[in-house]
């Protein structure tokens, strides 16, 4: 099985510099220290899995893009996968659940992906998207659990760290990241080795967190609490991904909802950005105090597909 490499988040990156600018660094201070904030939010999908779509799909042979490619995702895995099919020609199909945000599934179908809908509480999306890949002889691609995925994330340690060389921050030192299945995380530890890294979670959906620190993996619980954040509600963490983390000794905290949502304002009010419940969880964590903020560290704002009514209603909870 091929496993994810620091050459291939470096390949990863040159792909889709060719492609894509940089998504900018903004420097922010809290606690009196500057903050630098990758805004993923700002990829043409509105978040970073863009990248691993690009990295995977470009990494197959014509054969089998002619084939199509089948993905699992609550919407932006999906939207990323539908972006790069659409660009390379290529056919996609995506299994999101019945309850995904709406702006999400639009999203990917105006991108020209089918969309087929499965239920969150009673069937396993893995299955389904399984079943479909074999039928139509389509590449299956995981969302998180498939090392081309994670060398494409990956490409976001790759442009931050010559952003904050360039910004006079110096190279990063500790790095916060939000996680679902722990591409991005992963993604993250392989492109900036020297740096310490610690991935967020929401509370009740934290089996990361837990995994590492009990040494092998842990799925999330029975009856996990209700979340904002669709794009972190994975209920277990792969073993590539693990693997990763744990060799570099990764950290993991959980955040709340309340704390989520004010760090969605604050992205909103100091950095002028619409980040999602998912997007904003690392940024959370520094803002809640659960990670201590020091020099050299580099924030992830995964993305910025809100539910505008959702997002509104957190915003108002300024005034109230």
């Amino acid at each position: 099985m091929r496993h994810p490499t620091r050459a291939g988040v470096r390949d990863a990156a040159a792909k889709i510099a060719d492609i894509l600018p940089p998504t900018p660094i903004y420097v922010s201070e809290i606690n009196d220290v500057a903050i630098a904030f990758k805004a993923e939010c700002l990829q043409p999908v509105g978040a970073f899995k863009v990248r691993g779509a690009w990295h995977r799909l470009t990494a197959l042979s014509d054969e089998a893009r002619a084939r199509g490619v089948v993905a699992f995702s609550s919407g932006n895995h999906a939207q990323g996968i539908a972006w790069a099919a659409k660009r390379l020609g290529m056919s996609a199909t995506v299994v999101m659940p019945s309850d995904a945000p709406a702006a999400k599934r639009d999203s990917t179908l105006a991108l020209g992906a089918e969309v087929v809908t499965y239920d969150r509480a009673t069937e396993a999306r893995e299955v389904i998207a399984g079943r479909l890949a074999e039928a139509r002889g389509a590449t299956l691609v995981p969302s998180f659990d498939d090392p081309w995925v994670i060398e494409g994330q990956g490409s976001a340690g790759i442009e931050s760290a010559a952003q904050m060389a360039a910004a006079g921050l110096g190279t990063p030192r500790h790095v916060v990241v939000p996680c679902g299945g722990g591409g991005l995380a992963a993604g993250i530890a392989l492109a900036l080795p020297e740096a310490r890294v610690t991935v967020v979670e929401p509370e009740g959906w934290d089996d990361m967190r837990r995994s590492l620190e009990a040494s092998w993996i842990e799925p999330v619980g029975a009856n996990p609490p209700p979340t904002a954040c669709d794009a972190l509600q994975t209920t277990l963490v792969s073993p590539l991904t693990f693997d990763v983390l744990s060799r570099r000794d990764a950290t993991g905290v959980a955040v709340s909802e309340a704390e989520i949502r004010a760090a969605q304002r604050w992205a909103a009010v100091r950095l002028r950005l619409v980040v999602e419940p998912g997007g904003a969880v690392a940024l959370a964590a520094l803002l809640g105090g659960r990670v201590t903020v020091e020099p050299g560290m580099l924030v992830l704002l995964s993305g910025g597909n809100v539910d505008l009514a959702a997002y509104g209603r957190v915003l108002a909870e300024a005034v109230a």
